[in-house]
């Protein structure tokens, strides 16, 4: 996994009020746990911005007062209104942790529902892992080649090595949908079928129908037969 860098100045006042100085000069209080000591620390806004604004996940080199840390976004604080940073949580980490994460989801490969006229569609953008910090990936490739119309891969039915997946073996992780096409094609294909069955059901009475005049012509032939043979024989006797 990358790793951004992160400057920031020792806070030595903390509460409320320093906070709100803190907001209007454009800083972000913060705070780092899970070392021998907890750090109150702030930076500018500007600081984050390629940590906050973006969708991929990094380790932190974290520098405060010239002390470096290794650590984790934990959480983070949006204003409701403004949607500036209020404050930002900060988890120290050591080589030998195993860190708990969320990593996001890359899909690779041609699905074959989505070349029945499908739709893929990613379910869980984000998975949790657990893992060292050296086998932490920047993304979780799922390849999708396999997946059919209608079906979807699970958490459960995905391994990675050094990766422990901790959402629910169950949860959906991607899924191909068939799209208003892809049920016009299959609506169209029954009819077809049924059509078809139709016209061989069609001959099929015809023909039988035809077979039975066969035999009700043949029958009636062979009755009129025995009438003018017992004619016939009557014309001799007289």
């Amino acid at each position: 996994m990358k790793t951004i860098e992160i400057k920031g100045s020792l806070r030595e006042v903390v509460g409320k009020t320093n906070s709100k100085r803190l907001r209007k000069e454009n800083n972000v209080p913060c705070v780092l746990y899970g070392g021998k000591e907890i750090v109150h620390f702030y930076a500018h806004e500007n600081e984050f911005r390629n940590l906050v604004y973006t969708p991929n996940i990094y380790l932190i080199k974290l520098t405060i007062n010239d002390r470096e840390f290794s650590a984790i976004m934990k959480d983070l604080q949006f204003h409701p209104v403004t949607d500036k940073i209020l404050h930002i949580d900060f988890y120290e980490y050591s080589e030998e942790d195993k860190l708990i994460i969320e990593i996001p989801v890359l899909l690779e490969g041609f699905s074959e529902g989505v070349r029945e006229g499908g739709k893929i569609q990613l379910e869980r953008h984000k998975l949790i892992v657990r893992a060292l910090p050296k086998d932490l990936p920047d993304n979780i490739t799922v390849n999708v080649d396999n997946i059919k119309l209608g079906e979807s891969l699970k958490v459960g039915e995905l391994e990675f090595p050094n990766l422990e997946l901790l959402d629910h073996p169950n949860s959906v992780v991607v899924s191909v949908k068939l799209t208003r096409a892809a049920k016009g094609m299959d609506l169209e294909e029954e009819e077809a079928e049924e059509g078809a069955e139709g016209e061989e059901g069609a001959e099929g009475e015809e023909g039988k129908e035809g077979e039975e005049g066969k035999d009700d012509k043949g029958k009636k032939d062979a009755h009129d037969g025995k009438g003018e043979g017992k004619s016939e024989e009557k014309e001799e006797n007289k």
